[in-house]
């Protein structure tokens, strides 16, 4: 499978965010107040968090992680509050509003698409949504996971070992092997533990090691 394109790696970030949200259309409020796979952030936080990513430009980005003092876990909060509505509809609605925008801090559109990949699935998780995914979309994350730590630690997370992917044509590494479906490898590297059960091979418990406890 080739690289992507910019082009269509925004693409591929559009139609994961609208599969999102259509996943999200019928959620009660016991739902959107679910403890989401990420950190102390609820259904609805993540939600607007991915509203907040889409809305950013570099500039703004940069002016307002200096407003929290490089704190980007208070720049993130701050962002979030901004996009978070008055009821969990507003929220969505916000969130749906910018499906299809291609703005980002920064030219890493991988990391981008990486964003609404490991979100979707922080929430899908708790909520027992089964889908996943698209496998090209996942593919693109986990090379990108694979080579750099961005956003989240997950070259770091991988180093050392041989990660294969099940269902398509990710492998990367030497070492200990580590298998499992692309979803499932994304998001042991962006440290949800929750999906190490998911793998296996000789370098999984490593894995599992390296990842956030909770």
């Amino acid at each position: 499978m080739n690289a992507m394109s910019r082009d269509r790696l925004w693409a591929a970030v559009h139609t994961e965010r609208a599969r999102l949200a259509e996943d999200l259309a019928g959620l009660d409020e016991a739902g959107w107040a679910a403890p989401s796979l990420c950190g102390r952030w609820s259904v609805e936080d993540v939600v607007a968090h991915l509203t907040a990513v889409a809305s950013i430009g570099r500039l703004r980005w940069m002016r307002s992680v200096l407003a929290a003092r490089l704190d980007f876990d208070r720049h993130n909060q701050r962002r979030l509050e901004e996009h978070r509505g008055a009821s969990p509809a507003e929220t969505l609605e916000r969130f749906r509003s910018v499906l299809l925008e291609s703005t980002g801090p920064s030219g890493h559109t991988a990391a981008w698409l990486g964003e609404v990949v490991v979100h979707a699935q922080d929430v899908r998780r708790p909520l027992g949504l089964e889908r996943t995914p698209g496998i090209g979309a996942a593919t693109e994350v986990a090379r990108f996971f694979a080579r750099r730590d961005f956003a989240v630690p997950s070259r770091s997370t991988a180093a050392g070992l041989r990660l294969q992917a099940t269902d398509g044509p990710f492998a990367t590494g030497d070492g200990p092997l580590v298998r499992g479906t692309t979803t499932a490898l994304v998001m042991a590297m962006a440290g949800r533990r929750a999906y190490c059960a998911d793998l296996t091979g000789e370098g999984a418990a490593v894995l599992a090691a390296r990842c956030p406890a909770g």
